[in-house]
């Protein structure tokens, strides 16, 4: 496949100076957005006899690179300081909560079911149900969209959702022949039999078995596919480097402007309150052209410098039936409308969910690119990125690889994560699907647009994609 989209799509236009001149423009449309102005008026995608499903609040805890802060904690301690800061935040009694479902990646095996344990350490009454979902980056996303489901089905009115991963510290488990032998020894019933099991323990067996960070079923890294990915669009290093510096450099403003509202501070015990994501640091071109390709040595294009790093973090959502909102005060920020997940092949295609599910979610709002206000991508890699908009804006690859007759088209970059993304702010694979919703929110009251659409790819070969309406002003 590599050739031959290398060969097809050579001429697309994601060009060093096209990346560059996006980048100036980017900056200089998000300096124009610095009151509220009024959205355009456009039509509710609500539908009759579809109960309409709101966004009261979402709140994250400062995203930080994993080994930091939060090292010392649990992923519970994490998603409880989010649950915590959503309660302040709203103020919404917790016994009015029907039901609360997080997502997760790697599990710690203590707090298997981690939205339990959780919402029981942020007070949460033990008659309230809670369960984990996982579905790699896009965990949260599924969380959310569970919460959806139930209200919408009319099973809930009110349910908080969220994600957590803490990847300072992740579950290192004995070999596979030190497990058997260890739990064959918890059956032995006499000393000889002890002996006997514990003379067969070889110097091999104490070797670990770390957490894989390959695909199950093609053996491969998210970097390795990056990269692969990345040379099969033509996407250059100095292109992927422009567009990681465009994320900080964004993310930086949003930051010191005050726009990131969903972060509440957290006072980690035994250490201060944090108050701010710590990933955040624009470079120059020149410092990221000196670092080393990280995967495919030594001619791969995808460095630490144009990837999202290794992040500790949690989120958490208000939803509630439109109904119920109003009638208990709140003012919705926007509601949550149409959504699809998507799957394809996990090797050669990894990483371009949101170009098969852009289109699909599109046509089942019956909605077309250009109505789209505010575009919220997960960024897992520039090359990732970029890989996607020069699939998304190629007839070829459309006819070739989706049975479509014709491309969907590139979101333009003036409305593409002007406030940053995942390479700059962190990417705590379960809880990232949440800031990209309440973000897209704020992005669309700030800038007075009325639709926004959030997209992740996810490990596996999947994908997700969802229309956020911006509530009535």
């Amino acid at each position: 496949m590599s050739s031959m989209l290398s060969s097809a799509l050579r001429n697309l236009p994601v060009s060093s100076a096209w990346a560059a001149g996006a980048f100036a423009r980017s900056l200089s449309c998000s300096s124009q957005f610095q009151a509220a102005v009024q959205p355009q008026t456009k039509k509710t995608l609500g539908k009759a006899g579809v109960k309409n499903v709101v966004v009261v609040e979402g709140v994250r805890i400062p995203f930080l690179q994993s080994g930091t802060t939060y090292a010392d904690l649990m992923p519970h301690d994490l998603a409880r300081a989010a649950l915590q800061g959503l309660l302040t935040r709203t103020s919404v009694p917790r016994d009015v909560v029907d039901y609360i479902v997080y997502g997760t990646v790697i599990q710690e095996v203590k707090t298997s079911n981690v939205a339990r344990e959780a919402a029981l350490g942020a007070g949460f009454s033990d008659k309230t149900p809670a369960h984990t979902v996982t579905m790699a980056c896009i965990s949260s996303n599924q969380a959310m969209t569970t919460g959806v489901g139930m209200i919408a089905a009319g099973q809930c009115d009110v349910v908080v959702a969220g994600g957590v991963e803490l990847m300072s510290d992740v579950p290192i488990r004995h070999s596979r022949k030190m497990r058997k032998t260890m739990l064959t020894l918890n059956r032995a019933k006499t000393l000889g039999q002890k002996l006997s099991l514990i003379s067969k323990i070889r110097p091999d067996y104490f070797a670990p078995e770390l957490p894989a960070v390959a695909e199950f079923s093609t053996s491969e890294t998210m970097g390795h596919s990056a990269d692969r990915l990345a040379a099969a669009f033509g996407i250059s290093r100095l292109e992927q480097d422009e567009y990681a510096l465009r994320s900080h450099t964004l993310a930086k403003k949003a930051q010191d402007e005050g726009l990131l509202q969903d972060v509440v501070p957290f006072k980690v015990p035994g250490k201060d309150t944090v108050t701010k994501d710590n990933g955040i640091r624009p470079s120059s071109l020149e410092q990221m052209g000196k670092l080393k390709p990280a995967f495919v040595k030594p001619y791969g294009t995808v460095t630490a410098a144009n990837s999202s790093f290794l992040t500790d973090g949690a989120s958490a959502m208000l939803i509630m039936s439109e109904e119920k909102a109003l009638a208990m005060g709140y003012k919705p920020k926007a509601y949550l409308r149409d959504f699809v997940y998507v799957s394809q092949d996990p090797k050669d295609q990894l990483l371009l969910g949101p170009t098969y599910a852009t289109p699909k979610v599109l046509e089942k709002a019956g909605l077309s690119l250009s109505d789209i206000d505010v575009f919220e991508f997960h960024e897992a890699f520039a090359g990732q990125i970029l890989a996607n908009l020069k699939a998304m804006d190629s007839d070829w690859f459309a006819q070739n690889y989706m049975g479509r007759k014709s491309k969907v088209g590139a979101p333009p970059l003036d409305k593409f994560n002007t406030w940053g993304g995942s390479l700059s702010l962190g990417h705590p694979f379960g809880a990232t699907g949440c800031r990209l919703v309440i973000t897209a929110a704020h992005r669309l009251k700030k800038e007075g647009g009325q639709y926004g659409l959030v997209a992740a790819c996810a490990a596996g070969g999947q994908g997700h994609a969802m229309i956020v309406e911006l509530y009535p002003q």
